[in-house]
């Protein structure tokens, strides 16, 4: 439950700590300019994706022009004339995906040889898209005492529905991403990950929420958010608990995302 109040505070325009040094190194033109919001999740996926795969991008400011609802992350793609844009993060992270297997030959799924594996991992990711994001949201934007305990148990549901598709794929094909150890970042990995870094900040600081805890859960969440591509779009943990404050609060008209919750809307 809320023990805090709402002290006004404003999302944050400028990313914190590793993160800023990031953005510092990645100031000069390049075939791609990465437009995001530095406290988005939805950008963060987009982000670490870029980290990882080893794709050269920049990132600037601008980006009304380039998503239709002025929602990031946005690419813009300056190797055609004039230069294209893309939205959506899970568009995105397949345009990137695609792209590295002919360029810098990284990738977030299985082989192409195991197509099964794949698919699992795409049902992990189905599941965090539909499930587990929106009742991050609607876990956060409750204001009733009764709606926030529902929502924290519908949180966690969601959270442990994903362990036991990890938990199938390893049983079914030796583990996938980074729940096997030893194993690479994964795109479920990537999806889930930064709402389960604000899950360990924002959420327990407004909801008093404590993650499930357990050796293999434990161990996996550790290889994620210290995985070096996360670190390095993780800002520090104020602007994380300052720019979610609006959310905890349900202040009007905070976003499209928090209106879709509160309107029971699916997300934009």
């Amino acid at each position: 439950m809320t023990t805090t109040m709402d002290t006004g505070k404003s999302y944050h325009k400028q990313a914190t700590g590793v993160a800023f040094d990031t953005v510092q190194q990645h100031a000069t033109d390049q075939d791609i300019t990465l437009f995001a919001g530095c406290f988005c999740p939805f950008v963060q996926r987009v982000w670490v994706a870029l980290e990882y795969l080893g794709i050269p991008y920049k990132k600037p400011q601008e980006l009304l022009e380039l998503s239709p609802k002025g929602l990031v992350p946005a690419l813009r793609l300056n190797n055609y004339g004039p230069p294209r844009a893309l939205n959506e993060s899970t568009v995105i992270l397949e345009y990137l995906e695609d792209l590295a297997s002919t360029s810098t030959k990284r990738s977030l799924l299985p082989p192409l040889s195991d197509p099964y594996a794949r698919a699992l991992v795409r049902l992990q990711s189905d599941h965090i898209n539909r499930t587990l994001v929106p009742a991050f949201y609607r876990y956060l934007q409750a204001q009733d005492p009764d709606a926030q305990i529902a929502g924290g148990r519908e949180f966690l549901d969601a959270i442990e529905t994903l362990v036991g598709l990890f938990e199938r794929a390893e049983r079914e094909v030796g583990g996938t991403g980074l729940w096997k150890e030893g194993g690479k970042l994964g795109l479920a990995d990537i999806l889930v990950g930064p709402w389960l870094l604000r899950a360990t900040n924002v959420l327990k600081h407004y909801r008093g929420l404590e993650l499930p805890r357990g050796p293999k859960f434990d161990g996996w969440l550790n290889r994620l958010l210290e995985h070096p591509a996360f670190k390095r779009t993780s800002s520090t943990e104020e602007l994380y608990l300052d720019s979610y404050e609006r959310y905890a609060f349900n202040r009007p008209n905070t976003s499209q995302v928090a209106n879709a919750i509160n309107t029971g809307r699916g997300l934009p």
